[in-house]
């Protein structure tokens, strides 16, 4: 195992940054479709999307199984875990929402694009404010290591 990785309670903070980066780019290139007219921005968005789609659920899943084994204060929990996790949920669904939408007018919707562009503006606002409350969860109150002595109580 990788020397980074065994410090790791559970694989979550491998996967993470990949419906991020995807889902982000995917984000990008369709405002960039919809502004210069250009077919193959919305191909490259569509594919962003599905890359996206496909890595949500595997770091929602991985996040919802690490969920009850990682070690943090209960204040912390009520404070931090609970709101990023129902924001990644929501994240996720918001997703699913936009990935069948595409799916059934490839690669960027002609009906209701502006509709579409602003649920994903939603989404990728959704998924940023979740991620601010996981990193605080990690870099404040070291959720996804043992560097040090567990449980921290939760702080504002």
């Amino acid at each position: 195992m990788l020397s980074g990785a065994q410090h790791l309670q559970n694989i979550h903070p491998l996967v993470i940054h990949f419906p991020i980066a995807f889902l982000m780019g995917a984000a990008l290139f369709y405002f960039l479709a919809w502004v210069f007219k250009k077919e193959h921005l919305a191909v490259t968005a569509f594919s962003l999307l599905i890359l996206g789609a496909l890595s949500v659920v595997v770091a929602t899943a991985s996040g919802l199984y690490a969920e009850q084994g990682v070690m943090l204060h209960l204040s912390v929990r009520e404070k931090l875990l609970l709101p990023h996790k129902y924001f990644m949920i929501a994240t996720c669904g918001l997703c699913f929402i936009l990935t069948v939408w595409a799916l059934m007018q490839r690669p960027f919707p002609k009906k209701g694009r502006i509709v579409f562009l602003l649920l994903f503006l939603l989404m990728v606002a959704t998924m940023t404010f979740g991620a601010d409350f996981g990193g605080r969860m990690v870099y404040d109150y070291n959720a996804s290591g043992n560097a040090c002595p567990q449980p921290i109580k939760f702080t504002k």
